[in-house]
């Protein structure tokens, strides 16, 4: 769910929050959507370093699914392929 947060939080800031700062003036959307964004980055890579320990995820996905968190969409793809993962699993 963090993953989802961070990505819709991270659309936000890209395809909104950007655009009413340069187009329209308005710097304080960035400033609260930047702001609940790191929050949600922060959260993520957080978490990402206890599932990575406790679920013994190897060091390159973790790798992965960090660097999934800095690209726009990246995160909607690794929950795709988590939940797909975790389908075969069961």
């Amino acid at each position: 769910m963090i993953a989802l947060a961070e990505g819709i939080s991270f659309l936000t800031l890209l395809c909104i929050a950007m655009p009413m700062k340069y187009f329209m003036g308005m710097p304080e959307v960035v400033r609260v959507v930047g702001a609940i964004h790191g929050g949600l980055f922060l959260l993520y890579v957080g978490l990402l370093a206890v599932i990575h320990f406790r679920h013994r995820w190897s060091f390159m996905f973790s790798l992965y699914a960090f660097i999934a968190s800095i690209i726009p969409f990246g995160t909607f793809v690794l929950d795709k392929q988590l939940r797909e993962k975790e389908v075969v699993a069961n």
